[in-house]
């Protein structure tokens, strides 16, 4: 296939966002919503009836069970939160390497279809996490879908320049967006019916939540063999490549390679390949963070950005476990409600979006990260002895809803207009704005999990070093409230930046 027939092409740029909706059910389905609440029903051993004084009535208490971890007992929510930190740290590590194998080799579309098939066979591997006896199946296929999802998505991106010219990027990219967010809204209906109203006892809901996980695998395997059949297979293939692929190319390992030295010979080849691919990606990812960082206006944004995304990103991913484990919130409420917050980021990406063209991005930016700031300090004095916990518990995810589209819109618009004019490196920079906020997440999923994991120990520590007694309280809500510093960071450096130079970038 000719590039004049890539470029442009109607099927193939629809091909292409087409594989949004197929991926995006993973990040609804497992990250967000479903496999969450199911996971803090599994890791639950029982619920105790508990008397509250101050409303004279008898409340429903959750009880977890603990996690066994080398010699070390565990509590589930930290675990999950660990899990979620290996993930990220797995994907932080290949990203750069996956990118510049992506630009050396050229077929992309092969690696594109092996973590798609790994991310959505690993999906419909979480069903075999039946109770707390395959609790760490689940969590290691709730790592490997992570991985494929993410490590699929560095080579889906790179298409983007490939098959669309620049005047056409914006339009393919928002269409890629509109699909992935409609189809993942209409599995999570589908799933949600089926937990609801067609299960009819909590066991018979438990079976059909883990066929809502073999759904969203069949879901993402399914409609992407439709953005394989039409996505071109090409690229600017390098001159560096080794004798014979290997660890790439599955039927070139059982060739016995005799007319490139043998199999040995040619595995030596690949290894210093993949050697020196590896230290170039990081080289050039310092090389970009050292040019980046010599800018005082991106300096600044730049370290507010990895501060309140630490917050920003870790209680997005502990939200509904915070909603099951802490309120007791049924499942149904409790997937309504983020579905509710989906759209309203949306509306709050739109909102903020023209907020902006009137304050200016810095003032936009610093709004949200309060209103962030105001979420946390409510999520820590929510107690699931009030009455009125349920209802404080939607006005918190509302506010969460709101100003998590806005941030994130105004935080890539934001990097956008302080890069250099101009500039052949975009892509390589938005590379390393990625790996920026994964580096956040990682930070932020460890310092919650353990604080959950540690609060008693934490609190016994300030009362006998500094006779400062911390309120008896959960470990989750002592984390969520500890997200509240990272923002204010974000919040102090953001205020450095110069509006001025943003608006001259702007109007460039």
């Amino acid at each position: 296939m000719k590039h004049t027939t890539i470029k442009n092409n109607p099927k193939i740029m629809k091909a292409w966002a087409f594989y949004d909706w197929a991926n995006s059910v993973y990040s609804l389905v497992i990250t967000s919503t479903i496999f969450p609440i199911y996971y803090s029903i599994i890791t639950t051993a029982y619920e105790k009836n508990e008397f509250v004084a101050e409303t004279g009535k008898w409340i429903k208490v959750p009880v977890r069970n603990v996690i066994n971890l080398f010699g070390k007992e565990f509590q589930p929510d930290a675990i999950y939160g660990y899990s979620l930190t290996i993930s990220f740290l797995i994907v932080v590590l290949l990203s750069p390497i996956l990118s510049s194998l992506a630009d050396t080799i050229g077929n992309k579309k092969s690696f594109l279809q092996f973590f798609c098939y790994l991310g959505a066979t690993s999906c419909m591997g979480l069903a075999m996490f039946v109770s707390m006896n395959t609790v760490f199946l689940g969590l290691l296929f709730s790592i490997t879908a992570s991985v494929g999802f993410w490590g699929s998505l560095v080579f889906y991106n790179s298409f983007l320049p490939d098959i669309a010219t620049p005047d056409k990027q914006d339009t393919l990219s928002a269409k890629g967006y509109v699909y992935g967010y409609i189809g993942s809204v209409i599995l999570v209906i589908i799933c949600l019916a089926l937990i609801m109203f067609v299960a009819q006892t909590p066991k018979e809901a438990l079976i059909l939540t883990r066929v809502s996980f073999l759904l969203t695998g069949a879901w993402w395997f399914g409609f992407s063999q439709y953005t394989f059949k039409h996505l071109p297979k090409f690229g600017e293939v390098k001159d560096q490549l080794p004798k014979d692929l290997v660890l790439l190319n599955l039927k070139n390992i059982f060739k016995s390679h005799k007319c490139n030295g043998g199999f040995f010979e040619v595995l030596k080849d690949n290894v210093i390949f993949y050697k020196e691919i590896t230290k170039e990606s990081f080289r050039e990812l310092f090389k970009i963070g050292n040019e980046l960082f010599r800018t005082d206006n991106l300096k600044y944004f730049l370290i507010s950005f990895f501060f309140y995304s630490v917050g920003m990103q870790t209680i997005f991913l502990m939200a509904t476990l915070f909603g099951k484990s802490e309120i007791n919130l049924p499942q149904d409420k409790l997937i309504m409600t983020l579905l509710l917050i989906q759209i309203e980021a949306i509306i709050g990406a739109i909102f903020f979006s023209k907020l902006s063209k009137k304050i200016g991005n810095k003032n936009v930016i610093s709004i949200t990260i309060v209103l962030w700031i105001f979420a946390c300090l409510s999520a820590y004095f929510l107690k699931s002895e009030n009455p009125n916990v349920e209802y404080q518990f939607y006005g918190v995810a509302s506010v969460i809803g709101l100003v998590m589209g806005g941030i994130q819109s105004m935080s890539r618009s934001t990097y956008s207009k302080l890069l250099p004019n101009n500039s052949m490196d975009n892509t390589t920079y938005f590379s390393f704005y990625d790996v920026l906020e994964k580096l956040a997440i990682i930070l932020g999923t460890f310092i919650f999990a353990v604080l959950i994991d540690n609060y008693s120990a934490i609190r016994e520590f300030f009362l006998n070093d500094f006779s400062v007694k911390l309120p008896t309280t959960s470990g989750m809500r002592f984390a969520s409230l500890s997200m509240a510093i990272f923002f204010a960071l974000g919040l102090i450096f953001i205020r450095f930046l110069k509006e001025k130079k943003i608006e001259s970038k702007q109007e460039h």
